[in-house]
């Protein structure tokens, strides 16, 4: 992780507020507004919370997830990347670089769990082919400074 705010990745590809609420062409195509699109990004919010309350990460997992879900979003359409497996997938890629690593079948488990509906069933293999897909959307830049950071003496 970048020492310095200032020399990271998270400044260097900080995003203005137009930037993210920017709705996709191909999810325009489909119709969906920029209201429907904050409020599928605020759902999706809500459910990384529900996992995250489930398996027992920090609070930090939590905002780093969110962080990347909505920078996913910026770069790629809802259309292309299903919302409802990019948020456990954020998650689980979250946890990994927050170090309070998750593995991919207790998520599955509370997936399941949580949601007897069909359209949230997904299995192992799904979450690990779509964190390699969410990496590529990122860039690779994983570094997230949030503002709860510890402070130092």
């Amino acid at each position: 992780m970048a020492a310095n705010f200032w020399t990271s990745s998270h400044y260097k590809h900080l995003l203005d507020q137009e930037d993210v609420d920017m709705v996709n062409a191909l999810d325009k195509e489909k119709g969906i507004t920029l209201e429907d699109f904050k409020l599928i990004k605020m759902h999706l919010t809500n459910y990384i919370l529900k996992l995250a309350q489930q398996v027992k990460v920090r609070q930090r997992v939590v905002a780093t997830a969110v962080t990347y879900m909505r920078r996913v979003y910026t770069k790629k359409s809802m259309a292309e990347y299903d919302p409802r497996l990019v948020a456990p997938t954020c998650l689980y890629l979250a946890s990994k670089a927050e170090e309070s690593t998750v593995q991919a079948r207790l998520l599955v488990f509370y997936i399941k769990k949580l949601y007897a509906d069909e359209k949230y069933r997904y299995e192992i293999k799904d979450i690990l082919e779509m964190e390699m897909k969410i990496l590529e959307a990122l860039n690779y830049y994983l570094v997230v400074y949030h503002p709860y950071r510890s402070l130092s003496p």
